[in-house]
């Protein structure tokens, strides 16, 4: 028979691990800008961030229009850069993209404190 406490950090853990990925999913585009804000990134690099942080199978149908949605939008812009004969698109965090990801963390800030609530 398991531990209860064991038992418990175990369903802590799994969900956890279940509303991080609710998260990414359903919030991509945010997700995708914390990563760039972290340092530049391109395209396959995300791709692989995303599958080894935080566990999701990111398909490329997903992850390029979100960026170039990201860039049109002004939240990002992307540099063309070769590396060992290979020419790649490499995304950075524009001032735009940095208060709308000041917004968002106001925004969750308010929902966890339920200041929101009247």
């Amino acid at each position: 028979m398991q531990n209860p406490k064991a038992k418990g950090k175990i369903m802590a853990e799994t969900y956890r691990k279940e509303i991080v990925q609710r998260i990414i999913k359903n919030l991509l585009d945010i997700q995708l800008l914390r990563l760039v804000q972290a340092q530049p990134l391109w395209g396959y690099g995300i791709k692989k961030k995303v599958e080894t942080d935080f566990h999701i199978k990111l398909r490329h149908g997903a992850l390029y229009p979100m960026l170039n949605f990201l860039e049109r939008k002004g939240f990002l812009t992307s540099q063309k850069q070769h590396q060992d004969g290979r020419a790649r698109k490499v995304y950075t965090l524009t001032k735009n993209g940095e208060e709308y990801l000041q917004s968002y963390y106001a925004i969750l800030k308010e929902q966890i404190e339920g200041t929101d609530f009247k």
